[in-house]
Protein backbone atom coordinates (compact mmCIF):
# COMPACT_ATOMS: atom_id res chain seq x y z
CA UNK A 1 0.00 0.00 0.00
CA UNK A 2 1.62 3.69 -1.48
CA UNK A 3 1.81 5.61 1.51
CA UNK A 4 0.14 8.97 0.88
CA UNK A 5 1.52 12.19 3.12
CA UNK A 6 0.03 15.18 4.11
CA UNK A 7 2.00 17.56 2.25
CA UNK A 8 0.90 15.83 -0.96
CA UNK A 9 -2.63 16.07 -0.39
CA UNK A 10 -2.62 19.51 1.00
CA UNK A 11 -0.57 20.19 -2.48
CA UNK A 12 -3.72 18.18 -4.33
CA UNK A 13 -5.85 20.31 -3.11
CA UNK A 14 -4.33 23.54 -3.83
CA UNK A 15 -3.58 24.99 -0.30
CA UNK A 16 -0.81 24.25 -0.38
CA UNK A 17 1.99 24.74 -3.62
CA UNK A 18 4.58 22.31 -3.67
CA UNK A 19 7.49 24.67 -3.32
CA UNK A 20 5.72 25.23 0.09
CA UNK A 21 5.31 21.92 1.24
CA UNK A 22 9.20 21.19 0.42
CA UNK A 23 9.74 24.68 3.16
CA UNK A 24 7.53 22.81 5.63
CA UNK A 25 9.58 19.15 4.88
CA UNK A 26 12.62 20.95 5.39
CA UNK A 27 11.70 23.27 8.76
CA UNK A 28 10.21 19.94 10.07
CA UNK A 29 13.86 18.46 9.35
CA UNK A 30 15.43 21.61 11.04
CA UNK A 31 13.22 21.86 14.22
CA UNK A 32 11.09 19.35 13.85
CA UNK A 33 7.11 19.22 15.12
CA UNK A 34 4.19 17.74 13.03
CA UNK A 35 3.02 18.74 9.41
CA UNK A 36 0.09 20.50 9.81
CA UNK A 37 1.08 22.60 12.57
CA UNK A 38 3.96 23.88 10.54
CA UNK A 39 2.06 24.41 7.65
CA UNK A 40 -0.13 26.34 10.18
CA UNK A 41 2.68 28.68 11.16
CA UNK A 42 4.37 29.16 8.28
CA UNK A 43 1.79 29.45 5.32
CA UNK A 44 -1.59 30.45 7.37
CA UNK A 45 -3.35 26.95 6.19
CA UNK A 46 -6.55 26.77 8.00
CA UNK A 47 -6.42 23.83 10.88
CA UNK A 48 -10.03 22.59 9.13
CA UNK A 49 -7.61 22.08 5.99
CA UNK A 50 -5.24 20.07 7.97
CA UNK A 51 -7.74 18.14 9.43
CA UNK A 52 -9.31 17.29 5.87
CA UNK A 53 -6.66 16.29 4.51
CA UNK A 54 -5.64 14.30 7.72
CA UNK A 55 -9.04 12.46 7.21
CA UNK A 56 -8.36 11.64 3.54
CA UNK A 57 -4.91 10.44 4.52
CA UNK A 58 -6.25 8.13 7.57
CA UNK A 59 -9.39 6.40 5.24
CA UNK A 60 -6.55 5.93 2.85
CA UNK A 61 -5.20 3.85 5.05
CA UNK A 62 -7.47 2.53 7.26
CA UNK A 63 -9.74 -0.68 7.06
CA UNK A 64 -12.87 -0.54 4.65
CA UNK A 65 -15.95 -2.24 5.57
CA UNK A 66 -19.64 -2.51 5.03
CA UNK A 67 -20.87 -2.58 8.54
CA UNK A 68 -24.01 -3.85 7.08
CA UNK A 69 -22.50 -7.45 7.01
CA UNK A 70 -20.14 -6.62 9.47
CA UNK A 71 -20.36 -8.26 12.96
CA UNK A 72 -21.93 -5.94 15.77
CA UNK A 73 -20.94 -6.79 19.90
CA UNK A 74 -23.91 -6.16 22.00
CA UNK A 75 -21.00 -5.00 24.65
CA UNK A 76 -19.99 -2.50 21.71
CA UNK A 77 -23.37 -0.98 20.84
CA UNK A 78 -23.41 -0.66 24.58
CA UNK A 79 -20.61 2.07 24.83
CA UNK A 80 -22.14 4.89 22.54
CA UNK A 81 -25.48 5.80 23.17
CA UNK A 82 -27.72 6.15 20.21
CA UNK A 83 -28.35 10.27 20.24
CA UNK A 84 -24.29 9.57 19.96
CA UNK A 85 -24.15 7.47 17.38
CA UNK A 86 -26.32 9.53 14.98
CA UNK A 87 -24.84 12.81 15.98
CA UNK A 88 -21.26 12.02 15.62
CA UNK A 89 -21.91 9.20 12.83
CA UNK A 90 -20.06 6.07 14.57
CA UNK A 91 -21.05 2.77 14.48
CA UNK A 92 -19.16 0.45 17.54
CA UNK A 93 -18.52 -2.50 16.01
CA UNK A 94 -16.62 -4.40 18.62
CA UNK A 95 -14.73 -4.40 21.79
CA UNK A 96 -11.80 -6.13 22.42
CA UNK A 97 -10.11 -5.85 25.96
CA UNK A 98 -10.40 -1.95 26.83
CA UNK A 99 -10.22 -1.02 22.35
CA UNK A 100 -12.84 -0.20 20.58
CA UNK A 101 -13.48 -0.48 16.72
CA UNK A 102 -16.05 2.07 15.74
CA UNK A 103 -17.23 2.22 12.27
CA UNK A 104 -17.16 5.67 10.20
CA UNK A 105 -16.87 7.45 6.93
CA UNK A 106 -14.31 9.26 5.72
CA UNK A 107 -16.18 12.72 5.87
CA UNK A 108 -17.48 12.43 9.55
CA UNK A 109 -13.86 11.20 10.55
CA UNK A 110 -12.37 14.24 11.52
CA UNK A 111 -15.78 15.00 14.04
CA UNK A 112 -15.51 11.23 15.27
CA UNK A 113 -12.00 11.24 16.02
CA UNK A 114 -12.91 14.40 18.51
CA UNK A 115 -15.59 12.71 20.08
CA UNK A 116 -13.37 9.99 20.55
CA UNK A 117 -10.84 11.70 22.46
CA UNK A 118 -13.39 13.86 24.65
CA UNK A 119 -16.48 11.30 25.30
CA UNK A 120 -14.81 7.81 25.51
CA UNK A 121 -12.52 6.11 28.29
CA UNK A 122 -11.18 3.61 25.42
CA UNK A 123 -8.57 3.29 22.81
CA UNK A 124 -10.59 3.32 19.53
CA UNK A 125 -9.46 2.22 16.26
CA UNK A 126 -11.78 3.15 13.49
CA UNK A 127 -12.57 1.62 9.80
CA UNK A 128 -14.18 3.29 7.16
CA UNK A 129 -17.50 2.45 5.46
CA UNK A 130 -19.36 3.84 2.44
CA UNK A 131 -22.32 6.46 3.66
CA UNK A 132 -25.10 4.68 2.59
CA UNK A 133 -24.04 1.48 4.13
CA UNK A 134 -22.94 3.37 7.29
CA UNK A 135 -26.54 4.83 7.17
CA UNK A 136 -28.44 1.60 6.65
CA UNK A 137 -26.38 -0.14 9.75
CA UNK A 138 -27.38 2.67 12.05
CA UNK A 139 -31.26 2.38 10.85
CA UNK A 140 -30.83 -1.53 12.10
CA UNK A 141 -28.64 -1.15 15.29
CA UNK A 142 -29.65 2.02 16.59
CA UNK A 143 -33.03 3.29 15.36
CA UNK A 144 -34.50 6.46 16.53
CA UNK A 145 -37.47 8.00 15.89
CA UNK A 146 -36.61 10.82 12.95
CA UNK A 147 -33.61 9.47 12.03
CA UNK A 148 -32.51 7.94 8.62
CA UNK A 149 -29.69 6.58 6.31
CA UNK A 150 -30.86 10.13 4.35
CA UNK A 151 -29.12 12.03 7.26
CA UNK A 152 -25.89 10.17 5.67
CA UNK A 153 -25.94 12.40 2.14
CA UNK A 154 -26.36 15.48 4.14
CA UNK A 155 -22.45 16.88 4.93
CA UNK A 156 -21.14 16.56 8.40
CA UNK A 157 -21.01 19.72 10.11
CA UNK A 158 -17.66 20.04 12.32
CA UNK A 159 -19.07 22.55 14.94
Amino acid sequence: MRTVHLGDLLVKHKVLTAAQRDQVLQAQRDRGGPFGALAEQMFGVSPAAVEKAWAEQYAGLAPHVDPRSHPVSLRALEVISRRQAWQFRVLPLEMKGNELTVCTTQDALVRALKFAGWRLGHAVQFVIADSSALGEAMEKYYPMAGMSAKVFQEPVSLG
